[in-house]
């Protein structure tokens, strides 16, 4: 009888494998994908990195009404005045991001994973490639 299994390593060891190369190397560093919206509204001052909300991944999830309409989300990056208090009391992300429903707030690299001085906005949209870039104002 021939045994089929010889010359094959144990079913774990692939897993384990990647996770010590999860561990020894750490995780990537999150940043901005086309679409995310950075928030920077109060982060710079607080001495956090702007949070980074992944649009489209909660999007494939969603339908736009959900934050929208019934959460009050406007249509407009830096439309709305996010603060962790308002989080914690379950307004804007609060409202699902409170661990009962989602991962609460607790960790906040989750969220305050990008790059300091980084303007509230949508990521790479294709609306700031086609806008001109502001003109500074004139000294008088």
């Amino acid at each position: 009888m021939i045994n089929s299994r010889k010359g094959r390593c144990p079913g774990w060891i692939p897993g384990l494998a990647v996770m010590l190369v999860i561990l020894l190397l750490g995780p990537a560093p999150a940043t901005a994908e086309y679409g995310d919206v950075v928030i920077n509204n109060y982060s710079d001052q607080a001495g956090m990195r702007p949070a980074i909300f992944p649009h489209w991944f909660h999007r494939i999830r969603f339908r736009c009404k959900v934050c929208h309409a019934d959460l009050g989300f406007q249509f407009k990056a830096g439309g709305n005045d996010i603060t962790m208090l308002k989080i914690i009391d379950g307004e804007f992300c609060g409202a699902c991001h409170n661990g009962d429903i989602a991962w609460s707030v607790e960790n906040c690299n989750l969220c305050h994973s990008g790059k300091p001085n980084t303007s509230t906005q949508v990521h790479q949209s294709t609306l700031q490639k086609l806008l001109a870039p502001a003109k500074p104002k004139a000294k008088e």
